[in-house]
């Protein structure tokens, strides 16, 4: 039971589907280290059972081998002891050749007896052969099994340190491109045309605001001009020329002109 079970279990490892097991870890990576620990852990534990198994199996057969050897020999034994019991009959001598014909009998029942307990342990011997031949195949896969999971760990970690990698150039390169308004250059672009904007605002409010100052310089003058001219006719003074003075346009008025049709 203690083999078929270390048998099984071999033999399930070794259908393990890696991928499916890969597809469920949160963290590829560490997932394929844990099962090359474990698998290897397993080989190990497996070496020491197929070891065990394989040395109870030698015992058997060295067991056989002597029951074998021992049958041989006691049908030598038997062989050699009948010759001599016939040696002594033909000598005349019954006493001694009855002796001999005796042991010839007990060497003869021990030669039975190795053979039936070399032929007993043929069932047990063949057995464990089979079982030893099954757990030599399983460890064969778990050993092929784990050469696979080595690699397909080495191949996937080379792949995950590329796209690493390549991740990083796109992030380098995103960060300058000029193109990209979402990278550190687009966005420092976009703050100094802000600034360049204020400025220009800046100095349309300034521009603005100087050219109200001269326009109401311009009314100042305007304004002086006809109070001057007002006075001039008061006074009698000579009518001031149109168009004298500092060139101002007339002032605008809210007179009527029927009031002077009045005059």
């Amino acid at each position: 039971m203690v083999k078929q079970s270390i048998f099984g279990r071999m033999a399930q490892l070794a259908k393990a589907n890696i991928n499916s097991l890969l597809d469920q870890a949160e963290d590829p990576q560490k997932m394929l280290d844990q099962m090359v620990r474990d698998y290897s852990n397993n080989i190990a534990e497996a070496e020491s059972a197929v070891a065990q198994t394989i040395g109870n199996l030698r015992m058997l057969q060295d067991d056989y081998n002597e029951d074998i050897k021992n049958a041989q020999d006691w049908g030598n034994k038997a062989l050699a002891a009948s010759r001599k019991a016939d040696e002594y009959r033909s000598a005349g001598n019954a006493a001694d050749a009855q002796k001999f014909d005796n042991l010839a009998k007990v060497a003869l029942q021990r030669q039975i007896s190795s053979e039936n307990e070399a032929k007993s342990a043929e069932p047990s011997i063949a057995s464990q052969t089979e079982v030893v031949d099954k757990l030599k195949s399983g460890l064969d896969m778990m050993k092929g099994k784990l050469n696979e999971l080595t690699s397909k760990r080495n191949e996937l970690v080379a792949r995950s340190r590329t796209a690493a990698a390549q991740s990083q150039v796109h992030d380098a390169l995103k960060s300058i491109d000029i193109m990209d308004p979402t990278s550190e250059v687009g966005r420092f672009e976009q703050k100094i045309r802000r600034e360049e904007a204020k400025v220009r605002g800046q100095q349309e409010l300034a521009e603005s605001s100087l050219d109200s100052q001269f326009n109401q310089l311009e009314d100042l003058g305007e304004q002086t001009e006809i109070e001057a001219r007002l006075a001039a006719l008061k006074s009698g003074g000579a009518k001031p020329a149109i168009g004298a003075g500092n060139g101002s346009q007339a002032t605008e008025t809210t007179v009527e002109e029927a009031d002077f049709d009045k005059l």
